[in-house]
C-alpha cells in the first residue's frame, strides 16, 4: 500500500469516527510522512524484527516500520476501536506479514503480560499513543500501579508499558506531547524512562499545529527514539518547521545538555538553537540562595464559593485573577464573571496572604496562541489597600516566608521573568502552556544585587525590546545598569 492510498484511507476513516468517542479515547491519527520519518530512525541491522504498535489505528506506523526494517518476523497491534480494527485488518493483509490484532485495552493486556512474565517481547516499537489524562482513582491508574508505573496520562502509560515489553537493546520511536519533559506529575515516569533507556534522538516541530493538523491539535509534540538497556551517549536533536520536514536540521549534543547533572527533577531539555549560556551572570543563584520562595496561589475558588464576592466590601479583600491585568498594568476592580473579592473569615483567612511588601506573580496557564510562556506581574501593596490579599490557584506567587518583599527586588525579578532571554531558556525544557512552581524553583536567577539594579530602571509600561535591552546591559557588563533605554 503506497503513501497516497494510505493517507486517503486515513482521511476517510477519520471522518467515520464518532467524535465523542474519539475525544474519549484520545485518537489522533498519524500522517504517512510522519510515520515514514519515525520508522527511518530505527537501526536497520535487526534480523527477524518483532514490532509492537499499541494504539495502531489503521496501521500507518506498522506499515512504515515494515518497509524500513524489511526483515520482520511479526507485528503485534493493539486497537480497541471497531472502525479502526476493520480497516487495520484490511491494510495488514495487503502488506503480507505475520500480524496479530489484539482487540482489547492495551493497558490491561500489557499489565497482565508483564505480571505473568508471558507473552511476546519486542525488538522495535513504533507508537502514536492516545492522549488523555487519567485520574488517580481510575481503573487504569490502579492497573498501572500493579507493575510499578505511576503516571497521569495515557500517552506516558503506553510508553512506560512498551518499555517493559522490550527486549534489551529494543528500540522505541514514539510521537508524544512534550509536556512530560518537565513538571512534577511526570517525574516518576521520567526517572523510570531514563533508568531503563538511553535517549537516542529527539525531533521538534517548530509549528505546534502541524503534526496533527487534520485534528486541529495545538499540543506541542516531539518524536523521541530511545533504546532499552543501552549506555547513554550523545543525543541527536533535529527540528523542522512542520510535518513535511523540508527544512530539516540536525545536530548532536551532550546528554548533560539534555538532562542536567544533579537535577533532582530530571527535567528533559531540548536544545535546538543558540541556547542560553547558564554561565551568564543572569543565571547566578537559586531561589533558595536568594531567600525567595514560589508557591501556587492558595485560593482554590471552587472550594471557597461561600466566601467569594462579586464586589469589594468592608469585610472582604481583593482576590486576583489574570483578567485584572492588561499589558502588565493592574486594573481592579473589574466587571467579570469571576468575583473581585473574598470575604475574610476564620475559615478563609488561612488561605490569604498578608499585604506586606511587593509580590511577583506568574500565570500558571498561558493561552496557546500567546508568544510568551512566562508572564510576570508585580503587586504593589498600596494598590491593594487592605490587610490581606487573595491569590487564586491560577497564579504562581513569589514571596519571602509567605510575605511580600522590597520593591526593587520585585521589579527586577519581574523584568527578568518577562525577558526574551528567560522565555527562550524556559522553552528549552517546557513544551506546554502550563508554568509550574516546580519549574520556577528549578531555574537560576540573577543575584539580589543585579535584580535590585534592574529594578531601579524597570517600568511596567516597557515594551519587550526595552526589557531585553535592560537585561542585555547586565548580560554584557555584569551588574552595570544604565537608564538610557
Amino acid at each position: 500500500m503506497n503513501t497516497e492510498m494510505l493517507d486517503k484511507v486515513r482521511h476517510e476513516v477519520n471522518g467515520r469516527l464518532d467524535q465523542k468517542n474519539k475525544s474519549k479515547l484520545g485518537q489522533f491519527m498519524t500522517a504517512s510522512v510522519i510515520a515514514d520519518y519515525m520508522a527511518s530512525l530505527f537501526d536497520k541491522n535487526t534480523k527477524n524484527a518483532k514490532i509492537l504498535d499499541c494504539g495502531a489505528g489503521i496501521g500507518s506506523l506498522s506499515i512504515s516500520a515494515i518497509k524500513a526494517l524489511k526483515k520482520v518476523a511479526l507485528v503485534d497491534q493493539w486497537e480497541i476501536d471497531p472502525i479502526m480494527q476493520e480497516q487495520l485488518e484490511k491494510n495488514m493483509k495487503m502488506v503480507g506479514v505475520n500480524f496479530s490484532i489484539y482487540r482489547q485495552d492495551f493497558i490491561f493486556g500489557a499489565v497482565e503480560n508483564i505480571r505473568s512474565g508471558t507473552g511476546e517481547r519486542y525488538t522495535h516499537a513504533i507508537i502514536n499513543p492516545p492522549y488523555k489524562k487519567i485520574s488517580s482513582s481510575s481503573a487504569h491508574r490502579q492497573e498501572l500501579r500493579k507493575v510499578g508505573i505511576e503516571t497521569v496520562n495515557l500517552y506516558s502509560a503506553f510508553f512506560a508499558l512498551s518499555i517493559f515489553l522490550m527486549e534489551k537493546g529494543g528500540q522505541i520511536v514514539i510521537i508524544i506531547p512534550r509536556s512530560f519533559c518537565n513538571g512534577p506529575y511526570y517525574k516518576p515516569f521520567r526517572e523510570m524512562m531514563l533508568n531503563e533507556c538511553s535517549i537516542e534522538h529527539i525531533h521538534v516541530f517548530e509549528s505546534r499545529d502541524k503534526a496533527f493538523k487534520d485534528d486541529d491539535v495545538l499540543q506541542e509534540n516531539i518524536i523521541l527514539k530511545v533504546t532499552k538497556g543501552k549506555k547513554q551517549d550523545e543525543v541527536e536533536i533535529s527540528q523542522s518547521t512542520d510535518h513535511e520536514f523540508h527544512d530539516y536540521q540536525t545536530k548532536k549534543v551532550a546528554f548533560a545538555d539534555v538532562v542536567k547533572p544533579n537535577d533532582s527533577e530530571v527535567f528533559i531539555h531540548i536544545p535546538t538553537g543558540e541556547e542560553v549560556n547558564e554561565n551568564n551572570p543572569l543565571f547566578a543563584a537559586s531561589l533558595s540562595e536568594l531567600g525567595i520562595s514560589v508557591s501556587t496561589g492558595p485560593v482554590v475558588s471552587h472550594r471557597m464559593t461561600e466566601f467569594l464576592e462579586k464586589d469589594l466590601t468592608d469585610d472582604s479583600v481583593p482576590l486576583l485573577y489574570p483578567h485584572h491585568f492588561v499589558n502588565r498594568q493592574f486594573q481592579y476592580p473589574k466587571e467579570h464573571k469571576k468575583p473581585n473579592a473574598i470575604r475574610v473569615a476564620p475559615e478563609s483567612r488561612k488561605w490569604l496572604m498578608p499585604n506586606s511588601g511587593f509580590y511577583v506573580i506568574v500565570r500558571r496557564f498561558s493561552a496557546k496562541e500567546e508568544k510568551r510562556r512566562v508572564v510576570a506581574y508585580v503587586i504593589n501593596p498600596e494598590e491593594i489597600g487592605r490587610e490581606w490579599i487573595g491569590f487564586d490557584n491560577c497564579w504562581n506567587v513569589f514571596h519571602v516566608k509567605k510575605k511580600g518583599f522590597d520593591e526593587r527586588t520585585a521589579k527586577g525579578l519581574a523584568c527578568f521573568l518577562n525577558s526574551t532571554l528567560l522565555d527562550d531558556y524556559f522553552r528549552v525544557f517546557s513544551g506546554h502552556t502550563q508554568v509550574n512552581a516546580t519549574d520556577l524553583k528549578n531555574m537560576k536567577y540573577p543575584t539580589l544585587e543585579t535584580m535590585q539594579r534592574v529594578g531601579e530602571s524597570y517600568q511596567f509600561s516597557m515594551e519587550q525590546k526595552q526589557i531585553d535591552q535592560l537585561l542585555g546591559v547586565v548580560n554584557e557588563f555584569g551588574t552595570k545598569i544604565t537608564t538610557s533605554c
